[in-house]
């Protein structure tokens, strides 16, 4: 049994927080998983910059409304989908991804969750397991599935490496540079040809 998890953010959706920055005008919040491997430390951050500017979930949700999944996207899952079990696998939030999931027909997704304080400031964020994505992938072929992943950022690489096959997506060229042996591809065409190729 073939499971192939996917990243969300920056595979399927705009990256949120680069989004967010770009309506709220605060370059500081451009700051991905592609820059910081540390996801601790990269939310602190943010929800630091969140309470300097009095920010909270709305406005981030606001944001989210507006956002369509990358062209293209929704497609590729339904093709996917039609041909093996997929599960998307994501640092992000319930509080972000559920008008996300809605666009993308509803796939399955396992991600983290917010403590929203009652005026709606983010007091902080709740990972699921420690290191979730690599946690994931190991507790479901202990279960019997063989995994194939791909993902965009240093947070991915963890799934990636412990996957049968896994395959970087639209990647920084630090990235792909560093960790050659991954196939990394721009298209998701080429990307769909991959996996069906270790399915």
């Amino acid at each position: 049994m073939n499971i192939v998890c996917l990243d969300m953010e920056g595979v399927l959706v705009p990256e949120i927080w680069i989004a967010f920055a770009e309506v709220t005008g605060i370059p500081e919040l451009k700051k991905t998983t592609r820059d910081e491997p540390d996801y601790d430390k990269l939310m602190e951050y943010r929800i630091n910059i969140l309470k300097e500017h009095g920010l909270g979930l709305k406005e981030i949700q606001e944001t989210i409304d507006k956002i369509d999944p990358l062209p293209g996207a929704k497609e590729f899952l339904d093709q996917l989908r039609e041909i093996t079990q997929v599960i998307i696998l994501s640092d992000t939030f319930e509080q972000f991804a559920t008008p996300l999931m809605r666009k993308l027909g509803w796939p399955t997704i396992m991600c983290n969750t917010l403590e929203v304080g009652e005026d709606g400031t983010i007091l902080k964020h709740k990972m699921r397991v420690e290191k979730s994505k690599l946690s994931t992938v190991k507790a479901l072929q202990s279960i019997g599935y063989e995994t194939i992943a791909s993902g965009d950022s240093f947070n991915d690489l963890g799934m990636i490496q412990a996957s049968k096959a896994g395959f970087l997506f639209r990647s920084t060229e630090q990235i792909k540079k560093d960790f050659p042996q991954y196939p990394a591809f721009e298209e998701y065409d080429d990307l769909l040809e991959a996996i069906k190729g270790v399915l």
